[in-house]
């Protein structure tokens, strides 16, 4: 292991990510499950990516099938990338009908800001002070993990991140209204200082922003608020989408909103780099008369076919129905956790967020730490959220059982009652 450290920052530079103190080296991958090069196996309870499960056999076979027939750059004409923005658009409504294909969602995040800017003719873009949205230049700019060097652009400003525990405010009932007067102060600075108001982009469930227990209609007031001042709704669904949400297919329609445009990501293609950004016909012919955009491989054939294998096996496999039904069964067990230390569990289909803190109400930011590296010790990978980072994270593969569940959440007690009992 310490060979194979030194080798990735000898090669890669200083200071690349990895998960854990310890670092695990996987080397296999099946359904919901892990494999590290010493054989021990791991209940993968974080990895959104493969989100029919880990080395889908049906994903697997498109992709090779396709690679042995073709692959080459979107400036072809092939009916693999049209069949699949149809069908892609068939579960969407709101004249959501028309979609640029890339490859990550920071790219399709980049392109929502563009969109908004030519839709509007101007480049304000507000988002919440605890997010993130990828790791271009422009989008790094909404993200809250590491300012950018030289400050925040003149063009973002943040505003205030709901919460079911600390509400912006001050309490619950006044949320809704108290989130949309930060969102319209916003809207009105970046109008008197010059940038004007081209849209709020943000994630349906707060995901970075930890998850919290928020309801159908708390945005409500914002929406108006945007409409009001001709601004538009870029709702990102790298991580809700495609049904995880259990109730509906798509975050923004769990909450009740109507969208401008649509950004997809990482479970798109179930590990292979297919990711887009969906919008209206009238903003996405703003956008093509505004910029000369094209994305060498975004769409292209091999990315089409894993991206519909996605699909074919979520209808077949019946995985928003399962995400409702185990993201229930989960959610009870783990309030059934009996524990000082868990203030708040959060969740909706198979996403979930149990929040610690410690007996002052402080952020239990050591023991999160602690409490994943102990998970995944014992064989369950997690990870953290939220502001303070003390909000544990469990987002697992659709094709979670409530098998898995038990020994997740039973984990997690052990862990807890270790660790903090």
């Amino acid at each position: 292991m310490s060979d194979l450290l030194e080798r990735r920052a000898r090669l890669m530079g200083p200071n690349v990510p990895t998960f854990y103190e310890k670092p695990v080296h996987i080397v296999q991958g099946e359904g919901v499950w892990l494999r590290d090069s010493g054989g021990k196996t791991y209940l993968d309870c974080y990895n959104n990516v493969p989100h029919v499960g880990h080395c889908h056999p049906k994903v697997v076979e498109a992709i090779c099938r396709q690679s042995a027939r073709l692959n080459t750059h979107t400036r072809y004409l092939h009916e693999g990338v049209l069949d699949y923005i149809e069908r892609l658009t068939g579960s969407l409504g709101h004249d959501l009908s028309q979609a640029i294909m890339v490859c990550t969602g920071s790219e399709a995040n980049d392109l929502a800001l563009r969109m908004a800017q030519a839709a509007t003719g101007k480049t304000g873009i507000i988002a919440t002070d605890n997010t993130y949205h990828g790791n271009t230049s422009a989008v790094s700019q909404l993200s809250t993990r590491r300012p950018p060097i030289g400050g925040r652009a003149g063009n973002v400003r943040l505003v205030p991140a709901p919460d079911s525990l600390d509400p912006v405010g001050g309490s619950i009932e006044g949320q809704a209204e108290a989130f949309a007067r930060e969102v319209a102060r916003a809207i009105v600075d970046l109008e008197e200082t010059g940038p004007g108001f081209a849209g709020l982009m943000l994630c349906p469930v707060f995901a970075n922003e930890g998850l919290p227990n928020l309801g159908p209609g708390v945005l409500d007031p914002t929406v108006a608020v945007v409409r009001r001042a001709r601004g538009l709704i870029l709702c990102d669904e790298v991580q809700p989408g495609f049904g995880r949400v259990g109730s509906d297919f798509w975050g923004h329609d769990w909450l009740g909103v109507a969208p401008d445009v649509v950004t997809l990501g990482k479970p798109m293609g179930n590990g292979y780099p297919v990711a887009a950004a969906v919008a209206r016909p009238d903003i996405m012919a703003a956008f093509r008369e505004d910029f000369g955009y094209f994305n060498t491989f975004g769409g292209n054939p091999v990315a089409a076919a894993a991206a519909t294998a996605v699909l074919d096996v979520i209808d077949a496999e019946g995985l928003v129905s399962n995400a409702a039904d185990v993201g229930d069964y989960a959610k009870a067990a783990l309030l059934e956790l009996d524990h000082p230390r868990v203030a708040e569990v959060r969740g909706r289909g198979l996403f979930f967020g149990v929040v610690l803190r410690e007996q002052d109400g402080a952020p239990a930011t050591r023991l999160a730490e602690r409490s994943v590296e102990e998970m995944k010790n014992r064989g369950v990978l997690i990870g953290r959220i939220g502001r303070d980072m003390n909000i544990l994270k469990l987002r697992p593969p659709m094709t979670f059982s409530r098998d898995h569940a038990d020994l997740a959440v039973g984990t997690l007690g052990a862990v807890l009652a270790d660790l903090a009992g």
